[in-house]
């Protein structure tokens, strides 16, 4: 018998946090994030955090494990996520996977093995170092020679991504979008259902930006400038983050308030636009439209369970 697994997802400030309570509510479950920013401590406001109060007693994995000076990526998740589950199943309850990176999701639902891709410390360092001296756009122009089809799904401000697709072109001679859609069509040693919620672009973007302008109300700038004083700094991989790049160049004083702010917003929604390109390629996925259920939580509810009893899951 394979072992559950419930995966909730979507495009950011969709409202998956809320959804996730009350579905894990339901089905006598715990959440792992699947939140690359979230597992940070002291980066609460710009990575729209759970609280302990939203929690409402759920328990909650891979949420504030981390110091910003650290690094997290697919692999590290992967190795958390699963160390969870297993607490998980032996607690006798269902591991519902909630947060918005795909590739976090791909990885731990087809237990990719990342064993043969052997880190390469030298060509990575050097790859960073091209893109400091010429610019992220330089580095993207790079893979997009070498892998256009990696260049086309990966933004060129996510230099971590660009500097790990060129790596793995140059070890292995391979691109990674033919590796990744290798990896794609692997089965799940799960039992599981896949749901993606959804809303109306329009209705989601300005979701969006008043998210933003709650983060602002709530203090991101003062975060931000806490996290400088700490002693955290641009080139760590967490304060890439949606939101803590462009308040810190603010604070630097390369842009003003109100650019930094546009940028937020800009650049969040198309980063939602990326989420849901990944989402639709993706094997198995149950759509939520929000829309459809007339933005009724509890007919979202009953529509999850119905296909939840449908793949024996509950």
């Amino acid at each position: 018998m394979k072992k559950p697994l419930i995966i909730l997802t979507g495009p950011t400030a969709v409202g998956k946090t809320e959804l996730s309570i009350a579905l894990a509510k339901m089905v006598q479950g715990s959440i792992i994030s699947a939140d690359s920013m979230q597992v940070y401590r002291h980066m609460d406001i710009g990575s729209a955090k759970i609280t302990e109060a939203e929690m409402q007693g759920i328990m909650h994995y891979l949420v504030d494990i981390l110091d910003p000076q650290e690094e997290f990526h697919v692999v590290r998740f992967q190795e958390y996520a699963k160390r969870a589950m297993e607490q998980i199943y032996q607690e006798g309850r269902i591991p519902i996977v909630v947060g918005g990176t795909g590739f976090y999701i791909q990885a731990l639902l087809y237990d990719i093995d990342f064993t043969e891709e052997q880190d390469n410390f030298k060509i990575r360092k050097e790859l960073e170092q091209y893109a400091r001296e010429n610019g992220a756009h330089a580095l993207h122009r790079m893979l997009a020679q070498a892998d256009p089809e990696a260049a086309a799904s990966i933004h060129e401000n996510n230099v971590k991504r660009v500097v790990r697709a060129l790596e793995f072109y140059r070890l292995s001679g391979k691109k990674i979008s033919e590796h990744n859609e290798t990896e794609r069509q692997r089965k799940s040693p799960y039992q599981y259902a896949y749901f993606v919620l959804n809303d109306n672009r329009d209705l989601l973007y300005e979701r969006i930006n008043r998210r933003v302008d709650r983060m602002l109300e709530e203090g991101l700038e003062e975060e931000v400038r806490r996290l400088q004083e700490m002693g955290f700094q641009k080139n760590m991989v967490s304060m890439q983050g949606l939101g803590y790049k462009e308040m810190l160049d603010y604070l630097e004083g390369s842009c003003s308030l109100d650019e930094a702010v546009y940028r937020i917003k800009r650049d969040t929604r198309h980063f939602a636009k990326r989420q849901l390109t990944w989402f639709r390629r993706e094997r198995d996925v149950i759509w939520i439209e929000k829309g459809t259920f007339q933005y009724d939580a509890q007919k979202i509810l009953s529509y999850m369970r119905e296909r939840l009893i449908e793949k024996n899951l509950i």
